[in-house]
C-alpha cells in the first residue's frame, strides 16, 4: 500500500520538479537595522477588526486620508482614518493583491487570479492585461504607478497560481517577472524574467527607478526606467532578515518592507537541498499548509538600501505589507482580519546596544 501510495503522490507532483537554488547569493549572515522594536504588538491596535479579511497591502489618499485595500473574499475595501470606517467598494472576485491609486481617482489592482485591473470611480472593473509574451500571469502581485502614468507591477510564476504559490518558492525556479502595462498604448511589456517569485514594487521619488521585492532570494532589486541608466538592472538590498512583501516608499526618504516571514536555519537548509524541499511539497499540498513560523514585520531602508529600522513581533505572523502614514505604521497581512497600526511616537523603534 505504501509504495502505491508513493508513485501516487508522485504522479499528482510530476509537473514539480525542485532545483538548486543559487545559495551563494544567501551565503552572508541576513543584515540588521541599528534601530528595533522587537514588540510591536504591544500597544499596537487593530483597525476594522473582522471586517477586513487578509488586507494584503495597502494604499493611502492623503488628500481624503483614506486607507484602500484588498481582501480575501476578493472585495476591495476602504478604512477611513478618522473613525476607522470600513467601506465596501466593489468585488473582483478573485484575490486582490496590490494596490495603487491612479491619478484619476481609479484604483490599479493586481489581482492573483485576475490580472492587472482598473477600477473606476464608478466601481467598474476592467482588465487591462493578464499575460505577457504568450505566457498568462498566474500571481498577478505587486503593483505601483509612476507619475507619467506608467504602470509597474509583478507575476510572481506563470507556472503556480495563488492557492499553490509556495509550491513556487520550494521548486526553486525563476517563474517570475517585472512589467509595465502603458495605459495610453495598452502594451505590456516585460522588463526582467527569470525572477524567484517577483512581489512588490515601488516607484522611486525621483522617478528614474523602481524597486521590487524578490521574496524567494530575500532581497529588493532596482530598475531604472530613465536616464542614462535606463533598462539596467541593480542591486537594492539583499540578505534581508525575512521574506519581502510588499514595499512602499513613505515620501520622507524611506522604503517601509513587509516581511511575513523571517529566515531561519530550517529554511537555509531547505534551499540547500532539492529532496528536502520535494518532501515539503508534498506535505504542503497532501498533509496541509506548512507551519513556516512566526517573528514577521517590517523592515526599513533609505533611498540606497541601508537599514535604518525594524519593526517586528514573535507573535505576529504574514506581515505582508507596512506602510508609515503620519505618525503611524499600518500593516496589512494575509490573515488576520484587520490592519495592524502602531503609534510610531509612542513606541518607536530603538537603538541596540
Amino acid at each position: 500500500m505504501v509504495p502505491v501510495l508513493a508513485a501516487v503522490l508522485a504522479y499528482q507532483l510530476d509537473s514539480f520538479d525542485p532545483a538548486p537554488i543559487p545559495i551563494h547569493e544567501l551565503a552572508q549572515a541576513p543584515i540588521a537595522a541599528s534601530l528595533r522594536n522587537d514588540g510591536m504588538l504591544q500597544g499596537a491596535e487593530f483597525v476594522g477588526a473582522g471586517k477586513l479579511q487578509g488586507p494584503e497591502d495597502i494604499a493611502y489618499d492623503s488628500k481624503s486620508r483614506l486607507i484602500y485595500t484588498g481582501c480575501l473574499d476578493g472585495w476591495i475595501k476602504r478604512v477611513r482614518l478618522n473613525d476607522s470606517t470600513v467601506e465596501t467598494l466593489v468585488n473582483t472576485y478573485g484575490r486582490p493583491l496590490g494596490v495603487a491609486l491612479g491619478h484619476n481617482d481609479e484604483i490599479i489592482v493586481a489581482d492573483a487570479f485576475k490580472g492587472l485591473l482598473n477600477i473606476s470611480r464608478d466601481g467598474e472593473v476592467e482588465l487591462l492585461t493578464d499575460e505577457a509574451d504568450g505566457l498568462k500571469f498566474k500571481i498577478t502581485d505587486g503593483v505601483d504607478i509612476a507619475d507619467n502614468g506608467m504602470i509597474y507591477f509583478t507575476d510572481a510564476s506563470y507556472k503556480y497560481d495563488s492557492n499553490d504559490h509556495l509550491l513556487d518558492m520550494l521548486e526553486g525556479k525563476p517563474h517570475g517577472r517585472f512589467m509595465s502595462f502603458d495605459p495610453v498604448t495598452r502594451k505590456t511589456r516585460v522588463l526582467v524574467s527569470n525572477l524567484y517569485f517577483a512581489n512588490g514594487v515601488a516607484v522611486s521619488p525621483r522617478q528614474d527607478s523602481v524597486i521590487f521585492c524578490e521574496t524567494t532570494m530575500r532581497r529588493c532589486r532596482k530598475y531604472y526606467i530613465q536616464g542614462n541608466q535606463q533598462g539596467q538592472l541593480e542591486k537594492f538590498v539583499d540578505q534581508l532578515p525575512g521574506f519581502p512583501d510588499n514595499i512602499r516608499y513613505d515620501g520622507d526618504g524611506h522604503y517601509w518592507i513587509g516581511l511575513p516571514l523571517e529566515t531561519s536555519a530550517t529554511l537555509d537548509l531547505a534551499f540547500r537541498y532539492p529532496f528536502i524541499r520535494k518532501v515539503m511539497a508534498i506535505m504542503e499540498k497532501y498533509i496541509g499548509p506548512l507551519s513556516m513560523g512566526k517573528n514577521a514585520g517590517v523592515f526599513v531602508v533609505d533611498l540606497e538600501g541601508k537599514p535604518v529600522a525594524h519593526y517586528h513581533d514573535h507573535k505576529l505572523s504574514m506581515v505582508t505589507s507596512g506602510m508609515k502614514i503620519e505618525n503611524r505604521l499600518y500593516c496589512g497581512s494575509v490573515i488576520y482580519p484587520y490592519i495592524v497600526s502602531l503609534n510610531l511616537d509612542q513606541h518607536p523603534a530603538r537603538a541596540t546596544v
